[in-house]
């Protein structure tokens, strides 16, 4: 043969092998066909031709899909507290299929390629992988390609800006300190890969447990076809949930994450901040400010100028020379102080304990070779913690005891995204030790959470059985377990306060019920007709907290002048009043996960109104209040009400609900709106959470043709004994078929501290004459915001209470 020929016939043959081994490469990158599946006791293992698949029941309505390359590791999460509990009832192995069923949903595992789609008892399909991608590797990186329904809308990932619908958008989950961030601005400081789909009336849920950098695109770039997710490395894991309503999922998220514990009541009070009050002298000061001019307050905040050179668990004694003499002060006026903490510690060998301590027991994140990572922040070059570990954990939670010690209750943590001049720390930095080394890339998104656990772990071990309230910035699912969050560094404009509300929605759905915003803004300085609107709806957020930067407008109501001062009180009395309604639903949130700012997609999932850009950002708070927040700048607003009939909370004016209206909405009167059917317990109004009061439960009561009922609960705010029963709880049932209103025997052996109930009644027909457990009583009229309303009472006995009309 001709050499040239034989020099052609091997290159083609090099060339048929090159595109043979490309081809190979490229089916590597999938999870190829079925090859073999092994029965567990709660699921099975299959082998794939590339991967290995577990699919667990953790209980009928949540399955676990895990997905890696090679043998898993040590089977670990951040952020799910449960194991299976779950079983399939049957498993049917069939020739082109393997079909699992449980109780509530079905599991259908396509093997030529291997895939997965979903289905609910009813044989509906809920979701399922696109088989042209499937599940995918480039790299380390792992991707999941799902198909998408026509019209499929996506609620959900928690800290995210961009509308209620997350459709024709993508994010990236990678914890970043994003100071003045704006309207549109991807990532932010926390991550909760966890989402929501709807599509033909139905709904299910998806949670993607990976702390690496995970990006969610739905339907923005594939034709609204399809949807993905993904990790930079990692497994493929996630839970998928078919509970059949937004509810239902909620509470079996939260089931599968945690549930928030009871925050002490003082916490739901308002709270006042600012970047910085410099000394103990302004802190006191603000403080008999806030008595003099009967402004209730319960939380006044330190920024970093209480430290000693911002050297973390010091105080400055110049500025803060007697900080227990300060706090005793402050608790004698009903006042408690929370202090910032940031994670960094001061490189300063020169006595400061805490880094003194932790270079002895090698407690700081490291590069590879043990040299202890160095990075700039307030107090200059510092090390950082590592959280990942359990003992240092405990070491950071034993470093509170001075602050403690000194009456501190509450403990802010920041920058712990983690942040450092520059931004942008090495990712090969390592934390953990032994077998459980991860570096950066792994830990970031992790890193809030853990220091936020740490703190809260210390301090509720140091306080003698109080509750310490607990606030972070960045966070990883699961949160909410230990800490409240807030937004982070926002802007004093309109656009950024109804941002603000989406966020909180938000995060609401992804099961961070305690969540606030920096009222008035964190940056730059509001208008009076700002403040005086974003007071206003503070009013109706879970954390009610004024805070604003160093060199802007001091935010207290008095600096607002003679007209906005009296508002802002206004505001804060009625968030006071409805303290006994608030700390009722945050009770709910324990129980099922429920978040106290409910965006309308959970209870009108179907409604497309809900995601209209011009209503959503409205809001139930708790199950029986709908809020429109509206710009300052605007004095009639449209508004939508759901279906069902709506009482306008300031007026009493009933609307009918499905239609949108334009309504009255001054600086005085925020357009608030009340369930017809609806219970609400009230109070007098107090100074702070410790004052009695007048003795007196005020439950409001609207009329309604529809049943309804609320779970009212007590319990002495401020310990943990409401755990070993020590609680006070009762239905009050609302009747009209009946016409009853039933207040159930008390659960629980709490003492309320209302010795009497009054009954107060909204829009119901003009009856003279009620009767409680068969005996006649007079209505009497009261006065409800300019209202004149009917009126009875009863005593708050430890029984079962009818009123009948």
């Amino acid at each position: 043969m001709h050499s040239k020929t034989i020099l052609l016939f091997l290159a083609s043959i090099a060339f048929f092998l090159q595109s043979l081994s490309a081809q190979n490469d490229l089916l590597s990158r999938r999870l190829g066909d079925f090859q073999s599946m092994k029965k567990e006791k709660n699921g099975i293992i299959i082998k794939a031709a590339n991967a290995q698949v577990s699919i667990l029941a953790y209980s009928p309505s949540i399955v676990r899909i895990h997905i890696t390359r090679k043998p898993a590791a040590e089977d670990f999460s951040w952020a799910v507290i449960r194991r299976p509990e779950g079983s399939f009832t049957q498993i049917k192995d069939e020739k082109d299929s393997i079909v699992l069923t449980t109780d509530s949903m079905w599991a259908v595992v396509y093997k030529k390629p291997l895939s997965i789609d979903f289905y609910n008892a009813s044989g509906q399909w809920l979701d399922g992988d696109d088989r042209r991608l499937g599940v995918s590797w480039q790299g380390a990186g792992v991707t999941d390609y799902r198909i998408s329904s026509p019209g499929e809308k996506f609620i959900g990932l928690g800290e995210k800006t961009g509308p209620l619908n997350r459709a024709q958008q993508s994010y990236v989950n990678w914890n970043t300190d994003a100071y003045g961030y704006g309207t549109n601005q991807d990532p932010l400081y926390s991550t909760m890969p966890f989402y929501m789909g709807i599509h033909d009336r139905i709904v299910y849920g998806l949670f993607f447990d990976n702390t690496y950098k995970s990006f969610f695109n739905f339907n923005a770039s594939t034709d609204s076809t399809m949807s993905f997710f993904g990790a930079e490395g990692g497994a493929m894991n996630y839970y998928f949930f078919s509970a059949s309503t937004v509810a239902g999922i909620l509470k079996d998220y939260t089931w599968l994450t945690g549930r928030i514990n009871m925050p002490p009541i003082w916490a739901l009070g308002y709270q006042q901040s600012r970047y910085s009050y410099m000394s103990q002298q302004q802190v006191l000061d603000i403080a008999r400010k806030m008595r003099e001019d009967s402004i209730p307050c319960d939380m006044i905040y330190c920024d970093i100028d209480y430290m000693r050179g911002y050297r973390v668990f010091t105080w400055n004694p110049e500025t803060f020379p007697a900080p227990k003499a300060m706090t005793d002060s402050l608790k004698g006026m009903g006042i408690h102080l929370a202090t910032i903490i940031d994670p960094g510690i001061k490189i300063d060998s020169n006595g400061y304990e805490p880094y003194l301590t932790g270079m002895a027991h090698g407690y700081f994140a490291r590069y590879p070779d043990g040299e202890y990572y160095t990075g700039s922040v307030w107090a200059g070059r510092s090390h950082f913690p590592d959280f990942i570990r359990q003992d240092v954990r405990h070491w950071w939670g034993d470093n509170f005891k001075i602050l403690v010690d000194d009456g501190v209750t509450g403990f802010w943590n920041d920058m712990n995204e983690p942040s450092a001049w520059g931004q942008d720390i090495p990712l090969l930095i390592e934390f953990g030790t032994g077998k459980n080394v991860e570096t950066l890339d792994e830990a970031r998104n992790v890193y809030g959470m853990q220091m936020a656990r740490a703190t809260y772990e210390g301090t509720k071990g140091l306080m003698d059985n109080k509750r310490p309230f607990v606030l972070t910035r960045a966070a990883y699912s699961g949160i909410q377990r230990y800490s409240a969050m807030w937004t982070g560094d926002n802007n004093s404009t309109d656009d950024h306060m109804l941002l603000g509300f989406r966020l909180i929605n938000s995060m609401g759905l992804t099961g961070v019920p305690f969540v606030g915003m920096d009222v008035g803004g964190f940056t730059g300085n509001p208008t009076p007709a700002l403040m005086l609107r974003w007071m206003s709806l503070g009013t109706f957020m879970p954390m009610f907290r004024n805070h604003t930067a160093k060199g802007n407008t001091h935010h207290e109501p008095w600096v607002w002048g003679e007209f906005a001062e009296p508002e802002m009180r206004r505001d804060i009395e009625l968030r006071y009043r409805l303290l006994p309604y608030i700390y009722s639903t945050f009770y709910e949130s324990t129980q099922d996960g429920m978040p106290v700012s409910r965006s309308l997609a959970i209870h009108y999932t179907n409604d497309p109104s809900v995601y209209d850009p011009a209503f959503q950002d409205e809001f139930l708070f708790g199950k029986n209040m709908l809020v429109a927040p509206v710009p300052g700048t605007q004095m009639i607003s449209r508004v939508y009400l759901p279906e069902g009939k709506w009482y306008r909370f300031s007026s009493g004016k009933l609307y009918e609900g499905g239609d949108a209206y334009d309504v009255p909405s001054p600086l005085d009167n925020l357009p608030v709106f009340v369930k017809a059917g609806a219970v609400i317990p009230m109070q007098s109004v107090v100074e702070n959470t410790a004052e009695k009061g007048n003795g007196i439960l005020y439950l409001h009561i609207w009329f309604g043709r529809d049943s309804s009922d609320f779970c009212y609960y007590e319990d002495d705010g401020t310990t943990y004994n409401y755990e070993h029963g020590d609680y006070y709880k009762r239905m009050i049932r609302y009747i009209p078929g009946n016409q009853t209103i039933t207040l159930t025997k008390v659960s629980g052996h709490y003492i309320s501290r209302f010795k009497k109930i009054e009954i107060i009644l909204h829009g119901f027909p003009a009856l003279s004459q009620w009767k409680i457990n068969g005996a006649p009583v007079l209505l009497s009229t009261a006065d409800f915001y300019g209202q004149k309303v009917q009126a009875c009472e009863t005593d708050n006995s430890n029984k079962d209470i009818e009123i009948k009309w």
